[in-house]
């Protein structure tokens, strides 16, 4: 990598899953008005951000990030906002309650437009047209002029951004996450769940500790962190050009920071040597993740985080694992123990959807909640046995009740997989199954927990 970092040294480095603009000077048009936009988020923020993240990195806490797979114009709804943030308030309640452990949240929101894909075209019919990589970027519909690159969808999605953001720090801000607020989260639809009954239990248990406490003086006028709570976004830092174009140097310390999330991650895709992606988040103060896949090896990963965190600083970097079911056990291992032995302070987070698709006999791309499960299990059994953190979950949900993962208690089979499949890139975990999900995390924590105090009792 150069030793030389600006906004824009990445345009001299290989960019894949970037889109080509047929028209450059509406391109640059459109960069030179979104870097006039006021901030999305502050720099400020961004380091509350890694602050948490190396409480996490140091065994004491634990971070919870999910939201769309690809969130788009058609279904943007405040309602959507909302039940998505509550679900994962849900999430959080439960493991913070059960795991004994703080949870750091931050939603795929705001902000998580585009998508990498495997080719650069689609054919159907004969015909072959650009494939969608994005609201941001072009439209899904199979159609010539939707499938152009349109560089004003850009001003589009950071609109949407910023509606989003400020419904979100309404909802984590203004009374909506208080505790006593707690059985009121569960959404109608989630009832026909056994889990529902499971957290309505554990609300009862909250309900009644919040009790004691009020009557011990402690409330939520007294401690404004029982009714509010800090909630981060984050997005894959793919369409480079919006990337730099929200990119604002910090007046209190001079650094630089990508104003358009707190936390930007690289994909497995975008993850190499002499990378754009690379090359632009290295220079970005930012928290910031890395997709650890099959193909990925002790080495090079030790040579990407030497590149991104030189100062090796606390909460800079979280590693999200992605390696499917069936080779989380072979493959984590040999990553976990070379970053281990290097003294590299990361979160270790657990991806378990994107090694986890199927593609259904109807056509359906889907999840099972069973591979999902699995893998999730093999990473804590994996941290277990090397005496490290399972610190983390990164999960594309949705609080819409949706069907696009099989399986799971309230049972969606391959079958009814079509009812209600609106997703617009991958499958999402729906709210009950989140909701399961959160239970099976907080037992896989408490063991965790449990074998950590009998090793300091010997």
């Amino acid at each position: 990598m150069a030793s030389t970092w600006t906004s824009d040294s990445w345009r001299g480095f290989e960019g894949r899953h970037l889109p080509s603009y047929p028209d450059p000077a509406d391109l640059a048009r459109v960069e030179a008005t979104l870097a006039h936009y006021p901030p999305l988020v502050f720099a400020g923020e961004a380091r509350a951000l890694q602050a948490e993240l190396a409480e996490v990195a140091a065994g004491r806490g634990f971070l919870l990030q999910g939201g769309d797979c690809a969130e788009s114009f058609a279904e943007f709804h405040p309602n959507n906002i909302r039940d998505t943030f509550r679900v994962l308030l849900q999430m959080a309640v439960v493991l913070t309650f059960a795991g004994k452990l703080p949870v750091v949240k931050v939603g795929r929101m705001a902000g998580q437009f585009a998508k990498p894909r495997s080719s650069p075209t689609e054919t159907i019919g004969g015909v072959e047209l650009p494939s969608y990589l994005g609201d941001n970027i072009n439209g899904i519909e199979f159609d010539a002029d939707a499938r152009r690159p349109d560089p004003e969808r850009m001003v589009r999605a950071y609109s949407q951004a910023a509606a989003t953001l400020n419904l979100l720090r309404a909802f984590a801000g203004g009374g909506y996450a208080n505790l006593r607020q707690v059985h009121q989260w569960t959404l109608d639809h989630i009832g026909r769940s056994p889990w529902a009954s499971k957290f309505a239990e554990t609300a009862d248990r909250i309900s009644e500790a919040l009790d004691f406490m009020q009557a011990c003086g402690v409330n939520p006028e007294t401690v404004p962190q029982l009714q509010a709570t800090q909630f981060f976004t984050s997005h894959e830092a793919l369409l480079l050009p919006y990337e730099q174009a929200m990119t604002r140097q910090d007046s209190l310390t001079g650094g630089w920071y990508d104003t358009s999330a707190h936390m930007l991650w690289i994909g497995d895709r975008t993850r190499f040597e002499g990378s754009a992606h690379v090359e632009f988040m290295r220079g970005i103060g930012n928290p910031l993740g890395m997709k650890c896949g099959p193909s990925l090896t002790p080495d090079a990963l030790l040579r990407m985080l030497d590149t991104l965190n030189p100062g090796r600083i606390p909460g800079r970097i979280t590693l999200i694992a992605r390696f499917g079911h069936d080779k989380v056990g072979e493959g984590l291992p040999p990553l976990l123990r070379a970053v281990t032995r290097e003294g590299h302070p990361v979160v270790w987070s657990c991806d378990p959807m994107h090694g986890n698709i199927v593609k259904t006999n109807s056509g359906f791309k889907t999840r099972p909640f069973d591979r999902i499960l699995a893998e999730v299990r093999s990473f804590f059994a994996v941290h277990r046995a090397e005496g490290t953190h399972a610190g983390g979950i990164h999960i594309e949900m949705t609080g819409q009740d949706v069907t696009e993962c099989v399986g799971g208690a309230v049972a969606i089979t391959h079958e009814t997989l079509g009812d209600r499949y609106h997703t617009h890139c991958d499958p999402r975990l729906n709210a009950a199954q989140s909701i399961e999900l959160a239970f099976l995390l907080a037992d896989m924590l408490n063991l965790e927990r449990q074998e950590k105090g009998k090793a300091q009792a010997a």
